[in-house]
This record gives structure tokens, sequence and C-alpha cells, in this order.
């Protein structure tokens, strides 16, 4: 261990995170001093022309689908506070549709699922929540007393230091110590669930498979044709991608390494700036990670148990400033993994393309806007979904960073009413506005407003056009 990382170890240690957390950010760290960047050149990649697709699958009868919901868990990644709308809980507590956040619509969809298949505690159902968001998430799920004890419902991510960019040290900020630290990323997830307890626990009450999907992605849930094939597939892991749309174009996609022709998962952090027309190419790389993976977690343990209690995975250096609210603050890496990433790491990993109403995540709030319109359906086992005249396609919602980037922008802009996206392919707003009761927008929409007094948007149906607002 150099001198230069012992800091990095103590300080891990004294918070109490486990020998294999140290080894994967040690390993991490050194690949920072070696001055490493995690970057995949388009020169080693190679498209993926097709993949086998779950449209085509079957549900199976209740026969074969009870015993398997025996032997699977469900997890949800629910470590993100979301402060980059704004917010300081967790964001699964954000108001979707009908006063429901997304961890009510989460336990709604896990009772629904059991209630169909005769109740009881099948699947198995966990969060891993981080320490910024267990608290407020368990209170919440206290509401749903038939999810069993909270205590029973989480494990927790750990948390890594940040690094100070120009002298690869700790950040020590003595005025709001919470800011030295920061996520791993979803990677962590493999020697998170290892280091709980929860992985052997599992795999002694008979839990084989695990589906993981991200807590604010409501058209992730357990679909039993697609559990019944990953578990007939015998494959150790399975990640569902979807195909990627101009929206998508800057998200992670799927690619073959030419190297080994394994499959391999490159996210926009780790694409060279000379290749970003080609990362952006929807045609070359059609598929992106949903982020919802089936895991063998028997397969996982060997796994672990071969890298000492983590998994090798692809690092992602993120260049940020020490307090995400601070831009003249010192500027800080933080050290990420991805946990699709993991696709590299099983020999015999698969993909499958699934409906773009698997993936409805929340990540601005443009998207947001998005699931509480008319373009998106809450169905009645509590998935948010594109509607069906949608065709896959989302609307594309540039909202003013200025005003809209946080959450109380978007409050005032949805005050009195949301409109109707049902028809609307692009929404562009320029400059403070609200929408009035009664707007519809079809088309491509471009709303805008020179002055700093926020201006109302009337009722009426808005097409394709510029739209002028005043005060």
């Amino acid at each position: 261990m150099s001198d230069r990382f012992l800091p990095f170890a103590e300080k891990m240690r004294a918070d109490g995170l486990s020998a294999s957390a140290v080894r994967a950010f040690e390993h991490h760290f050194r690949a920072l001093e070696r001055r490493e960047t995690g970057l995949i050149p388009e020169s080693l990649l190679a498209s993926i022309p097709s993949l086998p697709s779950a449209a085509a699958l079957a549900t199976p009868p209740s026969e074969v689908l009870t015993p398997l919901l025996q032997r699977t868990l469900v997890i949800k990644l629910n470590g993100g506070l979301g402060t980059g709308m704004g917010l300081d809980q967790a964001k699964s507590l954000l108001p979707v549709r009908d006063g429901l956040s997304f961890l009510d619509l989460i336990a709604r969809q896990i009772l629904h699922l059991r209630s169909a298949t005769g109740g009881g505690p099948v699947p198995r159902f966990l969060l891993m929540n981080s320490f910024s968001t267990s608290v407020d998430s368990l209170h919440a799920l206290a509401a749903y007393p038939a999810l069993g004890p909270t205590r029973d419902l989480e494990f927790l991510q750990t948390r890594v230091p940040k690094i100070l960019a120009h002298s690869l040290a700790p950040l020590s900020w003595p005025d709001q110590p919470e800011l030295e630290w920061c996520p791993p990323g979803h990677g962590d997830l493999y020697p998170s669930l290892a280091a709980s307890g929860w992985l052997d626990r599992l795999l002694a009450q008979g839990i084989t498979y695990a589906f993981v999907s991200n807590a604010d992605n409501l058209g992730a849930t357990l679909d039993p044709a697609l559990l019944a094939w990953f578990a007939h597939s015998q494959s150790p892991f399975l990640m569902e991608v979807t195909r990627r749309t101009p929206a998508d174009k800057k998200g992670g996609h799927l690619a073959l390494r030419t190297a080994d022709g394994r499959l391999v998962l490159r996210e926009s952090a780790q694409c060279p700036d000379a290749d970003a027309a080609s990362f952006q190419d929807i045609e070359r790389h059609r598929f992106f990670n949903t982020n919802n993976l089936w895991i063998r977690l028997d397969h996982l343990r060997e796994a672990l148990a071969q890298h000492h209690g983590t998994l090798p995975l692809p690092m992602i250096r993120n260049a940020k400033t020490a307090d995400p609210r601070d831009p003249a603050s010192p500027e800080v890496y933080q050290l990420e993994t991805a946990m699709g990433a993991a696709i590299e790491s099983f020999p015999g990993a698969l993909a499958i393309e699934v409906s773009r109403a698997r993936f409805a995540p929340v990540k601005t709030t443009g998207d947001l806007l998005v699931i509480r319109s008319d373009a998106c359906l809450l169905t009645p086992d509590f998935r948010l979904q594109l509607a069906p005249s949608r065709l896959g396609v989302p609307p594309e919602v540039d909202l003013d960073p200025a005003h809209y980037k946080l959450m109380d922008g978007l409050d005032r802009l949805l005050a009195d009413a949301v409109p109707s996206l049902l028809h609307c392919q692009k929404l562009r707003i320029q400059g403070p506005a609200h929408f009035q009761p009664g707007v519809v927008l079809r088309g491509e929409v471009r709303f805008h407003n020179p002055s700093a007094t926020s201006a109302p948007i009337p009722a009426g149906t808005y097409a394709d056009g510029d739209y002028h607002l005043s005060p």
C-alpha cells in the first residue's frame, strides 16, 4: 500500500467500512494514480446488430412460475438523494402521480405481484439504500406492513472518500464533513450485498435469482416471462436493453469487445471526446442498458470469492466540485463503477431486447414532467409506461436550467396544471413560465419569455411553432 493511499484506508476503516470496500476503492485509486481514465475508445468495440426479443416470450403457467418466485429476490437501487434536482432526501420520495411517490408505487407493485401469485412473502424484496436515504425510506415503507418488518427490507451501499484533483489526497471539509464522502456508483451493489451478509443469507434460504432495477424506473417490474427465460437459459447474468432513440443518445450503450467477443457496457463518462459522434450514433450502437438486470446469486458469490469480495469493474472518474452547490469549491474526483458493467465479468452473460415500457426513469425535472403528464399511463399493476400511441418514444423535453433544473422551479411551472404531452414530440421552455389548466401541446413546441417575471401559458392547443410569452 503506497503512502498516498494510506490516508484513504485509515479514513475508510475509521468509518467502519469493510475490508472488501477498502480493497475495491484501492483498486480504482491505483488506476487513477496511473492516470487511467476508464475510457473505452471506439476502436476497441463492435456494434451489436440484433438480440433476442422479450416480445416473443410467453408468461409461464402458475405451476412453473410459483416455484421460480419462491427462489427470486427483487432489489431496488435507492441510494440517490437527487441533489442534481435540488433535493435533500431520497429521490424516491418525490410525488409522481396522484400523490404517490416512487416508493409508494414500488411497494404496491410488489404487493400486487404477491397477491396475484397467492400472497405471502414471494418474491423477496430489498432496497439498496445509502446512509442518506435509509431512515426516510424505511419510514415511508412502514406504511406497508404487508411487506414485512422494515429491518428486513434493506442493505446499505458503502461510501467512499472524495479525492482532491490537484493532489490526489482525501478531501477535508470540517464544516460539512458529509461532503467528504460520495457514493461509489451502483456497481457497489455486488460487494455490499455480500458484505451485509444478505448474499449468504439469501442463498441459504434457497433464493437463486435476483432482479435488480433503479427505484426511479417505475416500468421495471418483475416480469414472469423474463424470469422463466432467464432461469431456463442457465446464464449467470442477463441485461435488459432497449432501442436507443434521439433522447437516449448520451446514455450508456451495449457493445461487443473485439478482443474477446464479450458484451461490454460503455457509459458516456467512458467515451473519449474524439469518439462522441460514434457514441451518439443510435444506428451504430442500437441498444442501451435499462439497468434492469437479472443475476444468479450463486454465480455472483463465486465471482466475488475469486476477487476477494469485489468485482473488477471498470473505473469511472467523475470530476465534480467538493460542494455540488458551490462551483467555486475545490475540484474533486469521485470514483464510481456501473452495475451493468458486470456483464463482462460473467462468461456466458446475455442481453435481451425489451419493450420501452420497461424503461421510465426520472433523472431530470424534464423527465418528471413527462411521467406526470398524459404521455405516460399508470397501469393496474402500478407501472408507469408510455401511452401506446407514443410507440415507445417519449417526448423530448428541454427546460431552461436557469429556471427549472431544481424541483422548486418545476413546482412553479406546474403549480396550476400539467399540460397534455400525449401528442408532443419536443417541448422547449426558455425563461420563467407557468402552465394554466387546459394546455395541449402537439408536435414541436417552443415557449420563450425574455422577462424575469413568470409568464402564464394560457389554455389552448399549441402546435409546431415558437410562442413568445409575456407576464
